[in-house]
């Protein structure tokens, strides 16, 4: 079982199933990508596990998972760069390669389900920081991530069990 993502070639909006239902998404700006490359801004295509939940415990009081979780703390970060021995990990920040700031202003990382894209075994250049997360207000696409409103990313929480994977695929 798992979630399921589509969309058409070149499209920053997608639609994701979960045993019948379905929310919409937001996607990377190029849309699904295969392969996926460092910066390319596309979301990659494949079947990746779900790995475990990050939230912000200041931010969200209640959340219903059978997922793996943590707090997102101040100086998690998120490795991005390359060249660094830390590509594709997290981090603790200050971090003196390129990085994601994992705790952030807005809310789009309130809630942040780590994707298995590109970790086992990484590859550098490969991708890195893809997630499920909160979606912008306007529906802006991501940087390569899977965004969803809040409400329904919770509501996807709630369905999911470990061991569950994410199917991102062309229509």
């Amino acid at each position: 079982m798992g979630l399921i993502v589509e969309a058409k070639p070149g499209v920053t909006r997608g639609m994701a199933r979960l045993d019948g239902a379905a929310f919409p998404c937001a996607l990377g700006r190029a849309g699904i990508l295969d392969p996926k490359r460092e910066g390319d801004g596309g979301t990659p295509a494949g079947r990746f596990p779900l790995r475990r939940l990050l939230y912000r415990a200041d931010r969200v009081a209640r959340i219903e998972t059978r997922l793996p979780a943590a707090h997102i703390e101040p100086d998690d970060g998120w490795c991005d760069d390359p060249a660094d021995a830390a590509y594709n990990r997290p981090v603790t920040l200050p971090y003196p390669a390129r990085h994601e700031r994992m705790w952030l202003a807005s809310n789009l990382y309130d809630l942040v389900v780590i994707i298995g894209h590109n970790d086992d075994p990484v590859v550098r250049g490969a991708g890195s920081a893809v997630f499920l997360h909160v979606a912008r207000e306007d529906w802006g696409p991501t940087e390569g991530c899977v965004a969803f409103r809040r409400d329904d990313l919770l509501a996807i929480l709630a369905r999911l069990d470990p061991g569950d994977a994410v199917e991102i695929r062309l229509l």
